[in-house]
């Protein structure tokens, strides 16, 4: 990959850490908030129960890109609708981003002891969130013990996870809540994993529902695979849905300082910062880095500039 001569290459850090922040993080706990139905925006025709406190969460963090809301709300949904998975999916994916181990090990756990439940009244739904709670407690896996020693027991997990999707696509393979967590999961071993193919992710995506959810992850797995004019296109139809979300803010900042658009860039760049408040400090610092490259100052300045712009 060529950058400007002025710039060293933006600190996407390791692969699977890049991914984890964004495309991880939804991968668990994907919903948005644009329905027609109260509480199920995947569905506009046949909709599964999901509780109003549940889905002000995932107003918060999905649709606002308002980590601080949704980790103050989850509690709430918790206590208020208890049987929901989706609830401690979102507590363990804020705990995963908070570098909270013990909470990401609780709550993955207690997603798939209620997924396992969900399944005497809704089997799509209660495989589809076992296999997210397994996925989960496999990140908790590599965090723990390292790439080296946790592979072996995240690739036996993996086989159970994908048990647990093949039972959900056994009662509707074209489920939209489906086709856009099994695609995001896809999307993130494809990055990881060379014999995973990302094309087969990209794919399924197209089938997910909310439309700005499914556009951001292909505008992510475009990115990964080097078609800026492709992923620059994806994420416009994504922002179109959610302009104010910070996250597909930062995206299109970096897809076009990807594409040595660096002018253009940086404006996204500090309107992703204005939003520091709300989202993890990782990666405020991160967006405060790839900005400061974009202007051409020196990383080793840069590096330091971005760790006071933490909230």
């Amino acid at each position: 990959m060529v950058f400007h001569a002025r710039l060293a290459p933006p600190r996407f850090g390791s692969r699977l850490k890049a991914v984890s922040a964004g495309a991880l993080t939804t991968a668990f706990l994907v919903l948005a908030p644009l329905s027609a139905h109260a509480g199920d925006p995947f569905r506009p025709n046949d909709p599964h129960e999901i509780g109003d406190k549940t889905e002000a969460v995932f107003n918060a963090l999905f649709y606002e890109g308002n980590y601080t809301a949704a980790q103050s709300l989850v509690g709430q949904a918790i206590a208020a609708e208890p049987t929901e998975p989706m609830n401690y999916a979102i507590a363990a994916a804020l705990g995963y981003l908070n570098q909270d181990l013990d909470q990401l090990a609780e709550q993955a756990s207690l997603t798939q002891q209620t997924a396992t439940a969900l399944k005497a009244t809704d089997p799509l739904r209660g495989h589809l969130y076992t296999a997210v709670g397994i996925f989960m407690e496999g990140a908790h896996v590599l965090q723990t013990q390292g790439i080296a020693r946790g592979t072996p027991s995240v690739l036996r997990r993996l086989q159970r996870v994908f048990s647990e999707l093949e039972a959900a696509e056994r009662i509707d393979a074209n489920d939209p809540e489906l086709s856009l967590l099994k695609g995001f999961m896809d999307l993130l071993l494809a990055v990881n994993l060379p014999f995973a193919n990302p094309d087969q992710a990209i794919a399924r995506l197209q089938n997910g529902s909310p439309a700005y959810l499914s556009h951001r992850g292909i505008a992510i797995g475009m990115r990964d695979l080097g078609r800026y004019d492709e992923a620059l296109t994806e994420v416009e139809k994504a922002l179109t849905a959610a302009p104010n979300n910070p996250d597909l803010i930062y995206l299109k900042a970096q897809i076009l300082f990807l594409q040595q658009k660096y002018d253009a860039s940086l404006p996204l760049y500090e309107s992703a910062l204005t939003y520091a408040d709300q989202l993890p400090a990782s990666t405020v610092q991160q967006i405060a880095f790839e900005a400061c490259q974009a202007e051409g100052t020196a990383g080793e300045v840069c590096f330091e500039r971005s760790r006071n712009n933490a909230p």
